[in-house]
């Protein structure tokens, strides 16, 4: 059975990846190369301090979704709407197939997975997709 949705959990670092159905989940991680994933500036120095992700990095994560049908992308800080707006500039066709962008901690896989099938459910019922 082909695997509809996609999950991404992402950080400057690291992403997992979930694609999955209601009784199946297959699972990828995409690393950043080694740079460190933070970076601070001094007081009165020029930047927001925070680092731009690397455009390899996105699209290693990009492959991993591909044949996604809708995705979710979420984790704890700016790498989240770094990657939509990667998707979207670079690829647009899978940028399209981003139904939501939230902010999540660091879950675990299952949970990553149980809060993905949450979210695609609550969506289809307010489309109307399922009764």
């Amino acid at each position: 059975m082909p695997h509809y949705h996609a999950v991404v959990w992402l950080d400057h670092a690291e992403a997992h990846v979930m694609h999955f159905t209601s009784e199946d989940v297959e699972q990828f991680t995409a690393h950043a190369s080694g740079r460190h994933p933070h970076l601070h500036h001094k007081r009165g120095s020029v930047g927001a301090g925070h680092q731009a992700g690397e455009p390899h990095y996105y699209d290693r994560i990009a492959a991993l979704l591909a044949g996604a049908g809708e995705i979710l992308v979420v984790g704890p800080g700016n790498a989240k709407l770094e990657l939509v707006r990667h998707l979207d500039r670079h690829q647009p066709e899978l940028g399209a197939k981003v139904l939501g962008v939230e902010t999540v901690d660091h879950p675990t896989d299952a949970q990553l997975v149980a809060h993905a099938r949450k979210y695609f459910l609550a969506k289809d019922r307010m489309l109307g997709h399922v009764k």
